[in-house]
């Protein structure tokens, strides 16, 4: 994780779909931002109270981020920014911008309600980037991307990252068609929409030929519903499968 806590100014918002609300932050604030992974993510902290500028304690120079994290919770609680870690759809560099689409739960959680109201001059606070997954596989031949819509932005930005020759499946569970979205490469991707069922998609999936590096991110029940089929039922390797349970279904409205 990055050493250097900031706070980041939205600067622009668009509703991609009727779930997803992508918000552009940018400013000097972001211009030493420098990319990690394709699936890299960021800690996010919301103020309490209405907050304008949440406070944390600046980490510690070494990285120590065990050391770090107690001093945090060491915060009390009515002060203390909510934190939540969001994938980076994309990240532009030269303008010293990232986007970062929030998806917009059925649930009232603090993140959610902060992503709906924003707008641009609105501040949180920023840690990161991180990997998402720290697998380094083996040789292979293609790519599988699995997850819900929770992990749309990180399979869009892995597949915008993929070089010309590679070759990549994805699937990836909607609500319904409204949540299609327009996903570029410069490999040879295919992209599969399932309005609901993706565990029953990938099983009934016929997998191109040669070894398969699986990326699976989402739900953790179906998370791991997906990595049990690859490993028990398609003999995939488990050092050839990187997944990250993003959240749970029995989540409560404070955990979102």
């Amino acid at each position: 994780m990055s050493t250097q806590y900031k706070l980041v100014t939205v600067t622009r918002v668009r509703q991609v779909s009727p779930r997803t609300r992508r918000l552009t932050f940018g400013g000097p604030e972001l211009a030493d931002f420098t990319s990690v992974a394709p699936d890299q993510q960021v800690k996010l902290f919301f103020g309490r109270n209405g907050e304008a500028r949440p406070w944390v304690p600046q980490p510690p120079a070494d990285g120590d981020t065990m050391r770090w994290y107690q001093a945090y919770l060491d915060v009390p609680e009515e002060r203390r920014p909510w934190m939540r870690a969001y994938s980076v759809r994309a990240h532009r560099a030269d303008d010293a911008e990232i986007d970062i689409d929030f998806l917009m739960h059925d649930v009232d959680g603090p993140a959610t309600r902060w992503a709906a109201a924003a707008e641009p001059g609105d501040v949180v606070g920023l840690l990161g980037p991180t990997r998402s997954h720290l697998v380094t596989p083996g040789p292979y031949d293609w790519q599988l991307f699995a997850g819900d819509q929770s992990a749309l932005p990180a399979i869009a930005a892995s597949l915008a990252q993929l070089p010309v020759g590679a070759k990549a499946l994805a699937y990836i569970e909607i609500a319904d068609e409204r949540e299609v979205q327009d996903l570029s490469s410069s490999a040879e991707i295919e992209v599969r929409w399932v309005h609901n069922g993706l565990l029953d998609a990938v099983r009934a999936a016929e997998f191109p030929d040669g070894a398969v590096y699986a990326w699976l991110a989402g739900e953790a029940y179906l998370v791991r519903s997906l990595r049990r089929h690859l490993v028990g039922d398609r003999g995939v390797p488990r050092h050839m499968i990187a997944f990250a349970g993003y959240w749970r279904v029995d989540a409560t409205h404070d955990q979102l």
